[in-house]
Order: C-alpha cells, then structure tokens, then sequence
C-alpha cells in the first residue's frame, strides 16, 4: 500500500473515458484518485452524482477526477447511463459523468493502492480517497467503510489546504476553512522567537514561542471555488 509522500503507482487502464496512463496523463495537475465498492449501489450513486457535480469546482481547482472499481467497463458504462437517465438525488437529475471511471475486474490497480481491505470485503474496494499532487506525489490518503459515503466538503477542503499550505508555506489548524488564520512554521532560532513573542515579525502573533499564527484572507489564495 503506498504512503504520504510516495510516488502514485502507475499503471494504463481502461476506463469509461478511454484508456488512460496514470498518473503521467496528470501531469501539472493535482489528482482525486477514487473507489468505490460497486455499480449500481445506492452509496456509490450518490457519491457518483455529488463527483459529478462538483467536478466543475475541482476543475477550478486544477484537479482531475478519477474513479475506480472491481467492476467491468460495460457495467460502469450501464451504471452511468442509468444515473442519468433515471436517478435523482438531492432534487439533481439528469447528472452526466464526465470523468474516467476506471474498469479493474483483476483488482490489480485496487490491491496496488491497498482499496481491497479484506477485514471490509475481499471483493469489493473500500471508499479510498488519493491526493496526488502535480508531480505525482501522493499527499493525503482518507479511507472510508462500505457502508458510510464520503463528506465532500471535507474532500474539496482537503484539496484546498494542501494547495493553500503548499503555496504559502504554512501549516493549518485544525477545522481551518478558507479565511482563517494560518499556523507559521516554528521558529528555528532563539533570535527569530524572541522577535516573535515581541511582535517583531509583521502580521505574526504567537500563543507562546512554537505556536504562532497570522491572517492569510480568503482573496489571498486566489481561490474561484467555494467550499461548498
């Protein structure tokens, strides 16, 4: 099972969109790698539905959605059909999915990323959520049990404070939402403490020595999404 910090496994695979190389086909866009336990499964349609529409958000994002599932490409094909055609869901109806939804009878690209928890299912992915940043680089992993659908405002808030951190070189507390106050990284000298704890540091006011924060406004991080 890969980690926080490795590679994404590669692999080709077919998918409802075409065949797909991953995660070179990505690059220079962060990655929502998917899976869920089954077509034509009331959880995953709904999970499927709420993907589909917020891939425009994630879009906004640079992030790609991917889905993937023991199934075949031909039930995936049908599933998605029906969801169209038939499903609604929190008043949306007529929900197209656009993105690739991965066929993997073998359960080789499952097992590969550790989806196949056999204390779960043995034959059926857990709901696996994989962060994978622009170079490939696996940065968040969230696992959720057959029977609980995912919280996508915590998907799209993961994504954003991944980005948020990266590009500001800040951690985040906890609950943190576009808007609030940032954690700075702790101070690597006595001098630079010191300066801190007195107010020294533009913008920067510390709780004690190792625990300081400044403001970083939502317009800062030049965001065109909500959280949602």
């Amino acid at each position: 099972m890969p980690r926080i910090g490795d590679p994404a496994p590669s692999f080709t695979a077919v998918t409802t969109q075409g065949n797909i190389h991953f995660p070179n086909d990505y690059q220079g866009k962060w990655i929502v790698l998917f899976s869920h336990p089954a077509d034509f499964t009331p959880v995953c349609t709904s999970e499927f539905m709420t993907f589909a529409k917020m891939e425009p958000e994630f879009a906004k994002l640079n992030t790609k959605l991917v889905g993937l599932s023991v199934d075949g490409l031909y039930s995936h094909i049908a599933w998605l059909r029906t969801i169209k055609d038939k499903i609604e869901f929190r008043g949306w109806k007529d929900v197209e999915v656009k993105f690739p939804l991965i066929e993997d009878i073998t359960m080789e690209i499952a097992k590969m990323y550790g989806m196949i928890q056999p204390g779960e299912s043995s034959t059926k992915a857990v709901r696996a959520v994989f962060f994978i940043d622009p170079k490939g680089i696996i940065r968040a992993i969230i696992y959720y049990p057959l029977s609980l659908g995912r919280n996508f405002k915590e998907l799209k808030r993961v994504l954003i404070g991944l980005q948020t951190a990266d590009k500001h070189a800040v951690a985040l507390p906890a609950d943190w939402i576009p808007g609030e106050d940032v954690i700075v990284p702790p101070a690597n000298s006595c001098g630079v403490a010191s300066e801190r704890m007195a107010g020294k540091e533009k913008d920067v006011y510390c709780k004690d020595w190792f625990f300081c924060m400044k403001p970083l406004p939502k317009d800062e991080l030049e965001l065109e999404a909500e959280l949602v």
